[in-house]
């Protein structure tokens, strides 16, 4: 499993080094200062507290006391005195904050889980406790709230920690490639390769999503080892935007694996946009080392659409929707094709059963209103183009917030 090892934090910085890896940070930034000032705040929507004189005094050397531990690296001492801080003030954020991160410090996952929950519940509006809610999550094997509270600790923003949102990406690409949703996964992954070295366990991940296994990093068989490394390298140049060599590394990949599935698939998609020639001749191959690879033939008849092929487009759509009558891209491929030799009345039917499978795609929208206005029903083409901008400006935020701050 990746190691997600990020040690607690401090306002400054790490005190100690984080175990090596080449996807963690060694060292937090100033930024987290502005966490340190928030705990100083009441929680959101709670009235400052009023203890008596000698409960604050007597509380107040507590925090004293656990604050100096931690600083000094008696850990196991802080531990205790934290957790008798926030057992006398469950309202303390920064006490269950240094609790959460002492634990995660320990590999004590479950405790940092359920600490940083508490913390959260006081401070819900802090992204870098959502992330590590999450990575806690990810080492508990609780991949499902892993990925929506790394999601959600992203979207909210890492306080300009550009290492802690590589680590966040990182995780969240993982646990896409496991639910299969690699498409997704990119993003990520990109993110991480135009900011960091080449590793083996980047390059793994990579090259699950690239040959589409729907595993973790770690777990992937280990008789596909040699082809995902070769394919995350490859894949690994691409992101990093390196095209030459990524082409070199491309090649090596299908020479050396010519039937290892989606190989020639990934290699074809590179190709699109400089040699659609040299794309379709991989797709044609990955068609012949799997007969049932839906995704190469859909991306064959985006590719003859793109040229005005639209005839041509039509049997390697129609196949696909066979394939997978349940993928929308299948349905939108055939869509256009039927539209553009002149089936207007089927090809309306197959984009609006894409529209339907894929009611988030702007891109599907985009389509549809074009289709519209090509039949004339200007009505419905309005709507289409304004539910592609609602939809567009929304895909753009949710980037924005995977970008460094």
């Amino acid at each position: 499993m990746e190691n997600t090892r990020v040690r607690h934090l401090e306002p400054l910085s790490c005190r100690r080094a984080p175990t090596p890896s080449a996807l963690l940070p060694s060292r937090w930034g100033a930024a987290l200062m502005l966490l340190a000032a928030a705990y100083a705040q009441p929680a959101h929507g709670q009235a400052p507290r009023s203890p008596t004189a000698g409960s604050a005094a007597s509380f107040d050397d507590l925090a004293r006391q656990a604050a100096a531990a931690r600083t000094a690296d008696r850990i196991d001492e802080a531990l205790r005195l934290y957790r008798q801080g926030v057992q006398a003030r469950p309202t303390w954020d920064e006490g269950w904050w240094y609790l959460a991160t002492l634990y995660y410090d320990k590999d004590r996952w479950a405790e940092g889980r359920d600490a940083f929950r508490r913390f959260l519940d006081l401070k819900p509006d802090t992204g870098p406790g959502w992330v590590f809610r999450g990575l806690c999550e990810y080492q508990l094997k609780e991949y499902a709230p892993a990925l929506e509270h790394l999601t959600k600790g992203v979207g909210l923003g890492l306080a300009g920690n550009a290492d802690l949102l590589r680590v966040a990406s990182f995780h969240v690409s993982a646990l896409q490639i496991r639910a299969g949703a690699f498409e997704l996964a990119a993003h990520g992954l990109e993110l991480v390769s135009r900011n960091e070295p080449e590793s083996p366990r980047l390059a793994e991940a990579i090259g699950l999503m690239l040959l589409r296994v729907p595993t973790l990093p770690g777990e992937a068989p280990p008789e596909l080892k040699d082809a995902l490394q070769a394919a995350g390298h490859a894949g690994y140049l691409q992101l990093d935007k390196r095209p030459g060599e990524a082409q070199a590394a491309f090649e090596s990949l299908v020479s050396r694996f010519p039937t290892v599935p989606y190989a020639h698939y990934a290699y074809g998609v590179f190709l699109l946009g400089q040699d659609g020639d040299a794309a379709l001749e991989q797709f044609a191959r990955e068609i012949a080392v799997q007969p049932g690879s839906v995704y190469a033939y859909i991306e064959v008849a985006f590719e003859r659409l793109r040229r005005g092929e639209a005839g041509k487009a039509l049997a390697p759509a129609e196949t696909s929707v066979t394939l997978a009558p349940g993928l929308f891209a299948a349905h939108n491929a055939l869509g256009r094709a039927l539209v553009e030799t002149g089936a207007m009345e089927r090809g309306l039917q197959e984009l609006e059963a894409a529209a339907r499978l894929a009611p988030d795609s702007p891109e599907m929208f985009f389509a549809l209103a074009r289709a519209y206005a090509k039949a004339g029903r200007k009505e419905d083409a309005d709507k289409a183009r304004a539910t592609f901008a609602e939809l567009d400006a929304r895909r753009r935020a949710k980037r924005e917030g995977l970008s460094p701050e």
